[in-house]
């Protein structure tokens, strides 16, 4: 089954979330039957980065979407974990400062974009102003309706200026699956610091968020830059899924390692010196270890002969 064909929303295509099952998990009967599957992906993401920070050719963005209690912070520990952390970096926009607002609202966003080498994780990302401030109203709908368009402009600036791959994840769950996420979050103490005043207060406005998102989604996924919606009722086809496409994704790269930038046979001559002096050294300490053990036994032998 190819998830990237059957979860990617087509460029021109209608998606609506009524016709969406979040709680999809393809041929898969349980997380143990996923289980070789999901850490096979793991090991290919943990490969394949490695080869892209060391290549420093092309680049990777990865967008993180979804309601509150959809996952973003467990796609993050699940899948993104897989990688080693000295090329990846992750951001989370939320309500902007002060600065922010006083700028355009990409603004804030560029300089987080990953450079050649790197995996840039948005954990809530630029979307977030064609979402939250159209559902609360915080700007007038001409401003955020504007702003599909600038947002399709930038990520193909990155894609055809930077060789920059974009994948963006919107992560689905059902109304019910979110109120069993918040109960576990209320009982469980060690959940509860994740427990937001305004989760209730933005559960009311479900609807007003399902049409935000079914636009963004319909308004941005591109050719160069897709929206892949993901099944995540299900935690562990969630992170099966998502780690899927990433590892595809990277595969399609064609990453290689970069050429060594020294003089192999020079490298390899000086290595069997160090080698061969080093062999010498040693032979030279356990020889002078001998003959200290000797000069011992014969003070020794001395001493018991004149008692």
């Amino acid at each position: 089954m190819s998830l990237r064909a059957t979860l990617r929303v087509n460029p021109g295509s209608k998606f609506r979330f009524k016709n969406f099952d979040p709680g999809f998990h393809g041929h898969y009967e349980s997380e143990q039957a996923a289980k070789a599957e999901q850490q096979h992906n793991l090991a290919r993401i943990s490969d394949l980065q490695r080869k892209l920070y060391g290549s420093r050719t092309r680049s990777l963005l990865i967008v993180l979407q979804g309601i509150d209690g959809a996952g973003k912070d467990g796609t993050c520990w699940h899948v993104i974990s897989a990688m080693d952390p000295q090329g990846v970096s992750v951001h989370g926009f939320k309500q902007p400062t002060p600065e922010e607002a006083d700028h355009d609202f990409l603004w804030r966003v560029h300089p987080h974009a990953p450079g050649r080498g790197q995996v840039s994780i948005f954990n809530r990302s630029h979307y977030e102003d064609v979402m939250v401030v159209r559902v609360h109203k915080l700007v007038p709908k001409s401003t955020w309706q504007q702003r599909f368009d600038f947002i399709n402009e930038w990520e193909r600036l990155l894609t055809q200026q930077n060789d920059t791959v974009v994948l963006k994840f919107f992560l689905a769950i059902s109304k019910e699956e979110q109120l069993a996420r918040f109960k576990e979050r209320l009982v469980d103490p060690a959940r509860q610091w994740k427990i937001s005043a305004s989760d209730y207060a933005e559960r009311d406005l479900w609807d007003d968020y399902t049409v935000a998102y079914e636009d963004a989604l319909n308004r941005c996924s591109t050719k160069e830059s897709p929206w892949y919606v993901i099944p995540a009722n299900n935690k562990w086809f969630r992170n099966l899924a998502v780690s899927k496409i990433i590892a595809d994704t990277l595969e399609d790269m064609h990453l290689g390692l970069p050429a060594p930038t020294v003089d192999l046979a020079e490298i390899r001559r000086r290595y069997h010196a160090e080698v061969k002096a080093g062999a010498a050294d040693n032979k030279r300490d356990k020889n002078s270890d001998k003959n200290s053990d000797k000069k011992r036994d014969k003070k020794r032998d001395t001493a018991a002969a004149k008692s």
